[in-house]
């Protein structure tokens, strides 16, 4: 089943961005965020990938723990959606992070390969 083989993808390329998050891994973010991302945190600010990938470069962002449960996950064309639980403990700049987050984030498949970018995601504070 189609869906099957992309759920999984999408599934291992949540863990992959999960653990380039907590090792402020710039090159691996940059493979998985697509050049046109917007992602709204949770203090309502927008942010490009240049501007996501600053925050790691600079220590702005830093993360000491992250974990995942309850990911939902839809397939719609060449699109996957998901909606995960993240816990996260670290810093963006003077923001203290620390508990639970519910993540929504928009992975496209480019050029119909296997190669999953986040065009598009947003957290808030649960």
């Amino acid at each position: 089943m189609k869906d099957s083989k992309e759920i999984l993808e999408i599934v291992v390329s949540e863990e992959v961005l999960l653990v380039a998050i907590k090792e402020s891994d710039l090159g691996r973010l940059d493979h998985l965020l697509h050049e046109d991302l917007l992602f709204t945190n949770p203090m309502g600010q927008t942010l490009t990938k240049q501007m996501d990938l600053e925050g790691y470069r600079s220590g702005e962002m830093k993360v000491s723990h992250i974990g995942s449960q309850d990911q939902q996950i839809n397939i719609i064309g060449d699109v996957a959606v998901v909606a995960v639980t993240i816990a996260l403990e670290g810093t963006f700049g003077k923001h203290d992070l620390d508990g639970k987050y519910r993540y929504t984030r928009v992975w496209k498949n480019i050029s119909g390969t296997s190669s999953w970018q986040v065009i598009a995601g947003s957290c808030v504070l649960i």
